[in-house]
């Protein structure tokens, strides 16, 4: 049986109860919620990036591998809708990257070239903190609808809200530290997503849902599931050795 979008959006918010609790993977969630942004809008990517303590944005979970490469270009030239939603609050809606070469032009030649022509980007905002930004990518013409609009920006709420619930949870040092320690995480996950890739024979995107699914299968936090494939010790040595016929979606084998 098929689900509606309007359930996709109920299991959005639900999954961002799960944040309600101590132990809490902030990495995985924003992937979740990345992935959803696929499923429920016209886009064909999505990107989140997540400010540390010190205001200095990183890109922290991506729907596609390109998506997390033009973001950290992004991050690297320091111009575009990310950054612009994130500095000002404010959405950055239908951005035509063919007349947007004069506000972000390396930004706006790089998304092209991937096969991008529009992006939005949507603040991850509660009232007046902002700690990030969600990016949309299209590889079509066609502005987003308002509907779209809507739900991207739910979406990018539910994000915010799930990481700022840590605060009823921790003292703000706390949190800062649990922030910053998932952004350090990201860089253990990209070394695991190479090393399973070189081992299977198989896609960046392919090994990071592959990992995704056995976390998720064994009970484990993906970046402690990452730092032992890219150890090779451990857990990592089934998911390394064991031939894998099927290829998972990035929300996980329940998100249909």
């Amino acid at each position: 049986m098929s689900v509606t979008r309007e359930e996709q959006l109920i299991d959005a918010f639900v999954e961002a109860a799960d944040t309600l609790v101590a132990d809490f993977d902030v990495i995985e969630f924003l992937h979740t919620v990345a992935g959803r942004c696929v499923q429920l809008l016209d886009v064909d990517a999505a990107g989140i990036m997540l400010a540390d303590q010190y205001g200095q944005l990183h890109a922290t979970a991506a729907s596609t591998e390109s998506a997390r490469l033009l973001e950290l270009f992004e991050l690297q030239a320091d111009a575009g809708p990310c950054m612009e939603a994130f500095r000002t609050g404010v959405q950055v809606v239908n951005a035509d990257l063919g007349a947007s070469e004069e506000r972000w032009p390396r930004f706006a030649e790089a998304a092209q070239a991937t096969g991008f022509v529009s992006v939005h980007a949507l603040p991850l905002r509660l009232r007046t903190t902002v700690i990030g930004a969600l990016n949309l990518f299209c590889a079509r013409p066609g502005d987003l609808g308002e509907g779209d609009v809507r739900t991207g920006q739910a979406l990018a709420d539910v994000a915010t809200i799930g990481i700022l619930a840590q605060r009823g949870l921790y003292q703000a040092e706390l949190l800062a530290s649990q922030l910053q320690n998932a952004l350090s995480s990201r860089v253990t996950i990209e070394q695991a997503k190479g090393v399973l890739a070189e081992r299977r024979g198989i896609s960046v995107d392919e090994a990071f849902n592959l990992l995704r699914r056995y976390a998720r299968n064994h009970n484990l936090h993906l970046s402690e599931l990452a730092r032992q494939t890219a150890d090779g010790t451990s857990n990592a040595v089934e998911l390394l050795a064991r031939p894998q016929n099927t290829t998972v979606s990035p929300e996980g084998p329940d998100s249909a």
